[in-house]
């Protein structure tokens, strides 16, 4: 990729997830979760945002290597400790309507000689910490979106032995978000919206029963609660300000009714959580719970997640993607959700989505529960989609086929 058409590419990058993933407004503030490994981006996002209007940038940078150190070194006591004024700055910036931008992209292998159990202390500490400021973002309360600036290390992993990694992977990135080889990026992503829309339109009107996912290890019943609503790649805040949460998003998705899963069903893509890959995982549910797991690789971090708390072994998203997305074509394992996750349909375990029910604001967490949503601290993405999935739908035992080989039948 030559500098010139790199540095465009990258400007447009910046314009797509500020104007379409966050619809960032004149007068707003704006809240970076930004690795430092992200520090150029994070500057081209800082100027553009004061150049739209933005009335302040606030940066929370971060560091995986100073991370790990505390992961492997600080006393246990102290992994069970979340300051105070971190939880208070992010409900300031919720209370403020802030649009949330988080960058991910380190490297997957980060945390690969830390203990899980201390993974595991760190990881439910700030999860119970932000319980109240994830449960806002979730319902959206305000305008987030997730998005990638490559690594050295994570390039490497995804490619290894390519010298031009780095390039590559951020060449990837770009095609994935619709950025490279696009004429109109903005144009582009307005049509994709659109075509995701037109899907969601028909499931909500279906209002299915339940869908039944049939594939390689996969034999699957998911209930959708009453009352359930599809989301595609942009959904709309409180204010009524249309936004897209991941920049690149190929999904549609609701929330399965928490009590109403069982069978089996067997991932497609690694699944890679605090550093660690788990893959070729199966897991057999029983009335919403899982009751059996097993792992190729990652068995006991697998378990870790499972055991986060309560509602963790209980499924919280089921995402429908094809496979003709540009993700899946290009046929790389990204060891990234955000990207990983958009190359075909998924699950996740822990939190439902409160907007996925109709007139979810009106309801306590409580009321929530008792009409089928899953209630957790976490909320973990994996991959299950293939080119031999089928998933039908059932309205009063009536089926339709939604996806025939990974692909929209609808």
């Amino acid at each position: 990729m030559d500098n010139l058409n790199f540095t465009s590419n990258i400007d447009r990058y910046v314009e797509l997830l500020l104007k379409i993933g966050l619809n960032f407004q004149e007068g707003q503030r704006l809240f970076v979760r930004a690795p430092i490994d992200a520090r150029v981006l994070v500057e081209k996002i800082v100027e553009m945002a004061y150049d739209l209007g933005a009335y302040d940038v606030y940066v929370k940078w971060s560091d995986e290597k100073v991370t790990r150190q505390r992961l492997k070194k600080a006393p246990e006591e102290a992994l069970k400790e979340v300051y105070s004024w971190e939880i208070d700055a992010a409900k300031d910036m919720l209370d403020k309507k802030a649009a949330f931008l988080s960058i991910t992209g380190g490297d997957p292998d980060i945390l690969k000689d830390v203990p899980t159990e201390r993974i595991s202390i760190a990881t439910k500490a700030i999860n119970n910490a932000m319980k109240e400021v994830s449960r806002r973002v979730m319902s959206n309360e305000v305008s987030w979106c997730v998005i990638a600036n490559p690594t050295e290390a994570w390039a490497k992993k995804v490619f290894p032995g390519d010298n031009k990694a780095l390039d590559k992977l951020w060449e990837y990135i770009l095609k994935a978000s619709r950025v490279e080889g696009i004429d109109d990026p903005i144009k582009e992503w307005y049509q994709h919206i659109e075509k995701l829309q037109n899907v969601t339109e028909f499931l909500n009107k279906m209002q299915f029963d339940y869908l039944h996912y049939e594939g390689p290890g996969t034999d699957l019943t998911v209930g959708l609660p009453e009352e359930h609503l599809w989301i595609s790649g942009a959904q709309t805040n409180k204010d009524g300000i249309v936004f897209v949460p991941n920049i690149p998003t190929e999904e549609v998705f609701t929330a399965p009714h928490r009590d109403l899963i069982n069978g089996v069903v067997k991932n497609s893509k690694p699944l890679v959580y605090a550093g660690n890959v788990i893959d070729n995982f199966e897991l057999e549910f029983k009335d919403g719970k899982v009751v059996r797991f097993k792992a190729e690789k990652g068995e006991k971090i697998l378990k870790t997640i499972l055991e986060t708390d309560e509602g963790a072994s209980y499924l919280g998203e089921v995402a429908l993607v094809p496979v003709n997305s540009p993700i899946y074509k290009m046929n790389t394992v990204f060891y990234n959700t955000l990207f990983d996750e958009n190359a075909a349909s998924h699950f996740a375990f822990g939190r439902a989505y409160p907007t996925c029910l109709k007139n979810s604001e009106r309801f306590s967490e409580e009321e929530l529960r008792k009409r089928g949503l899953n209630i957790s601290i976490t909320h973990v993405d994996f991959m299950i989609g293939n080119e031999n999935m089928r998933v039908t739908g059932y309205k009063d035992d009536a089926p339709t086929v939604i996806m025939e080989n990974g692909l929209w039948v609808i």
